[in-house]
């Protein structure tokens, strides 16, 4: 019984040794396998991020919500890019056509005229003024949507002074008595040749104070002008009062 028992033993030996010998084999292979099937996974992992990484152009990251600090490009530092600011507007102060407090008016026109406020005692003339202040120029026109020159004076004249001058300016250049410039005052005509050829009037104004005159410009509208600009002093004709009916 006791041999019997021993040669069972013995004949089960070899067979636990070759299943743990093939235990073994087949182990090694799973564990390459294994292995092998990590390390491509890893790899694919390492290109994905390598895809979804930021890209660059000389150095300069793209990546959206980048910092706002300069970047540095070749070796240099740029500042981060700033929308410039608007320019600031200055607000013209009383400059509003239409004023009729005298207080103001003399005050505003005082400024543009380079006066004092009690050298500007006229105040149905500033209130005229003020109130065509900015009106359109067009050629013929003599209405509060668009007045010309002439218009402008005929109209000045009539609702300030009582008086009736022709509808042209080289109408009303004829029909005023030439003045000296010295002799100038609120309420005279100023003439100019500012087109064509010739010496011929094409524009007129009225003499206000200090060498100031207002007329219809052609790019301003009603406005305020200077004799003494460049621009009119070359072109000053002469002036003119209108004669006592």
């Amino acid at each position: 019984m006791a041999v019997k028992l021993q040669f069972i033993l013995l004949m089960k030996v070899p067979i636990i040794s070759y299943l743990v010998l093939y235990a073994g084999l087949t182990g090694c292979s799973a564990l390459k396998t294994l292995s092998a099937r990590d390390g491509s996974a890893g790899a694919s992992s390492t290109t994905a991020s390598k895809n979804n990484a930021p890209s660059f152009i000389d150095d300069i990251s793209v990546t959206p919500g980048a910092s706002k600090e300069p970047a540095l490009v070749k070796g240099k530092k740029v500042p981060a890019f700033t929308a410039p600011a608007e320019p600031k507007r200055i607000k013209s102060v009383n400059l509003t056509p239409g004023e009729t407090n005298p207080a103001v008016l003399q005050m505003k026109y005082a400024s543009l005229l380079d006066v004092s406020t009690n050298k500007l005692t006229n105040i149905p003339l500033l209130q005229n003024i003020d109130h065509w202040w900015g009106t359109q120029y067009c050629l013929g026109g003599n209405t509060e949507d668009c007045i010309d020159c002439s218009g402008f004076t005929q109209t000045i004249l009539r609702d300030v002074y009582a008086q009736n001058v022709p509808r042209t300016a080289s109408d009303q250049y004829d029909s005023t008595e030439h003045i000296n410039d010295n002799q100038l005052a609120e309420g005279d005509l100023v003439f100019f040749h500012t087109t064509g050829r010739g010496h011929s009037v094409t524009h007129v104004g009225v003499y206000v104070a200090n060498n100031h005159f207002a007329h219809a410009a052609t790019s301003e509208g009603v406005t305020i002008g200077n004799l003494d600009d460049p621009y009119w002093k070359v072109r000053y004709v002469g002036a003119g009062r209108v004669k006592k009916s």
